[in-house]
């Protein structure tokens, strides 16, 4: 394992913000990993994990304790069951996937991060999400000293959520599994509206799997999601809101308000989320609500290219993009009554 003292975390995460590590550690194989999360533990020092660093927010002052750079390699193929190693680069995987052929996460290139982190938040985007094929979680228990793995029900998947976001201090994943599909060179289902008009195809619809995955790189980059050094509206870390999931009775009353607001022909995007659930759009609410792309006169300010994306400029400070998000979420709670809420986990800092 290597090991440096003071270092800076702000060059491991895609908003290139946040103060040092009182130690980080890089492991390289899952038995570096629990040794360096079981030495962290018996001593009673704070853990952070980090993956890609594409969905964190450290704070100006770092973290005081350990910081763990998972970067295990592996890449495992057979028949139409995948194991991914937790510091896979996702997107790598995506590809190889592609190339043999395989179905299932096809939609979910670009998405910038590590293979360990997609079951954490339920990676999902485009009409795919990472639940739909993960059968298997290897994790590291902190709290019974073992390694376990937990079956796709035993998950608790849900919309960006899952028991590994729910009980962040418990489980360290170490591998994710797999099962895809042959479709005979032929994509998964079509299933997000925005895809399928791009594709000229009916919902539903399946296309050769290097065309889907084309097709929704050549989308996410037209939003500024895929990594680019030289392109400010990728220090981000994506979406940095979750879409609001809201009861009936709360529907209705932000139905109410947008009439109010904007008029009586005026419909916010509803979307069936479950029985008496119904799923709207952060990035329409962000709009509406007056912050548009490109707001902002500091160095934290809303993509240019899409509104639900904060970004670093170039020399912000992470106290400027929560001063932005804070201004976001308290402008959406005036318009709408709704309260945004952070995809990023937050690390000594919160809105």
């Amino acid at each position: 394992m290597q090991e440096l003292h003071d270092a800076p975390l702000a060059p491991l995460t895609t908003f290139r913000l946040g103060g040092p590590a009182t130690r980080l550690v890089t492991a390289t194989t899952d038995d570096e990993v629990i040794a360096a999360v079981r030495e962290a533990d018996a001593a009673g020092t704070p853990l952070l994990v980090i993956g890609g660093g594409s969905n964190l927010v450290i704070g100006d002052k770092g973290f005081d304790g350990t910081a763990l750079v998972v970067a295990t390699k592996g890449v495992t193929l057979d028949g139409t069951g995948l194991e991914l190693a937790a510091g896979e680069v996702w997107t790598d995987a995506v590809a190889a996937c592609v190339e043999a052929g395989l179905a299932g996460i096809e939609c979910l290139a670009g998405i910038p991060g590590s293979a360990g982190a997609t079951p954490i938040q339920n990676v999902g985007a485009y009409g795919q999400e990472v639940a739909s094929t993960i059968t298997e979680v290897v994790a590291y228990d902190r709290r019974s000293g073992e390694t376990v793995t937990l079956s796709n029900e035993e998950c608790a998947f849900s919309y960006r959520h899952s028991r590994f976001k729910a009980d962040p201090e418990r489980y360290v994943v170490l591998r994710v599994r797999f099962r895809l599909e042959d479709a005979d060179g032929m994509s998964g289902p079509v299933r997000y509206a925005e895809t399928a008009r791009v594709l000229g195809v009916p919902p539903g619809e399946r296309v050769p799997l290097a065309t889907a995955r084309d097709t929704v790189l050549k989308l996410r980059a037209g939003k500024g999601m895929v990594l680019d050094p030289q392109d400010h509206d990728t220090w981000s870390a994506g979406s940095f809101f979750t879409n609001p999931i809201l009861d009936d009775e709360t529907f209705a009353a932000f139905r109410t308000r947008v009439r109010e607001r904007l008029g009586d022909g005026v419909e916010p995007p509803a979307y069936p989320a479950g029985d008496g659930l119904t799923k709207t759009s952060a990035a329409w609410l962000i709009d509406k609500a007056g912050f548009t792309k490109g707001y902002g006169s500091g160095p934290a300010r809303i993509s240019t290219k899409h509104t639900l994306a904060l970004t670093n400029r170039g020399d912000a400070t992470t106290e400027d993009l929560l001063a932005l998000a804070r201004e976001v979420v308290a402008g959406v709670r005036d318009a709408f009554g709704i309260t945004l809420v952070n995809e990023p986990v937050m690390v000594g800092v919160g809105l």
